[in-house]
């Protein structure tokens, strides 16, 4: 069969087993997959092309297991408009995604101690606005015109064995501003003052908001895990007189009184 033959040769998911035309195909390493089997990896998997159908089936139910996680998961706090962060406080949790229907989405839902770093990034782009003149031709303002475009992303990075990174926009579109003058440093004009727009503020202190969030949790799981290979100190039990290393729960390891109550 000839390289066109092979193009147009159809094959089956490795996954649920449907016929695949040229145009279903999804492919994988060694293999391919059709399209309603792909929408079940995580969001954040980039390595389609470079997976191999057992690595592929591997994420496949790690993502099923992940059901019941979110069946489970309780939002304690939320932060973002668009794309939010949830946090389940009571079991160390946390998810990112933009769905309504928690339960049909399946976000990843993730552990406080997956989180490995935060940070925001806020992306700049302009364009001088131009005015068409009496021969029909586009030329400058005078003095002349720009527009600038701002979009808010977060950055979470994570350990987990299918993606390493979180990256979703705060804002449903670009914030602009306008304004008016020749460029001052660095090709930005003079009058360029972004903080003051009320839009780019909310914006920039949303994303801090969530980056404190974040490595406050990240930080609290560190300090239970120092806390717990800390050494313990032998006290005197108030009910019983004995010398005694209180137990996981704080208790007396010979009458189970409460030492650390």
């Amino acid at each position: 069969m000839g390289l066109f033959g092979k193009l147009f040769e159809k094959e089956n998911c490795a996954f649920c087993g449907k016929e695949l035309g040229v145009f279903g195909k999804k492919k994988l390493e060694d293999g391919v997959m059709c399209g309603d089997c792909q929408k079940k990896l995580s969001p954040w998997f980039t390595e389609r092309k470079q997976s191999t159908i057992a690595e592929i089936q591997e994420q496949l139910d790690y993502r099923e297991a992940n059901k019941e996680k979110v069946a489970a998961f309780n939002t304690t706090r939320t932060f973002g408009t668009h794309t939010k962060l949830l946090l389940d406080e009571d079991n160390q949790k946390f998810m990112v995604t933009s769905a309504r229907n928690l339960d049909e989405a399946n976000p990843d839902v993730l552990s406080y101690s997956d989180v490995t770093g935060c940070t925001i990034d806020i992306d700049e782009s302009s364009r001088e606005e131009t005015r068409t003149d009496s021969e029909g031709k586009q030329v400058s303002y005078n003095p002349p015109r720009y527009t600038y475009y701002y979009n808010f992303k977060v950055i979470i990075n994570v350990r987990n064995p299918y993606f390493d990174e979180i990256k979703f926009q705060l804002n449903g579109s670009a914030i602009e501003i306008d304004v008016i003058g020749r460029p001052g440093g660095f090709g930005r004009p003079a009058t360029l003052r972004p903080e003051l727009n009320l839009d780019y503020r909310e914006y920039k202190a949303m994303g801090e908001e969530i980056k404190e969030a974040l490595l406050n949790v990240r930080q609290q799981v560190r300090d239970e895990v120092a806390a717990a290979a800390a050494p313990k100190a032998a006290v005197t039990c108030p009910y019983c007189g004995a010398t005694t290393t209180p137990d996981a729960s704080g208790c007396c390891e010979y009458c189970g009184g409460a030492v650390n109550a």
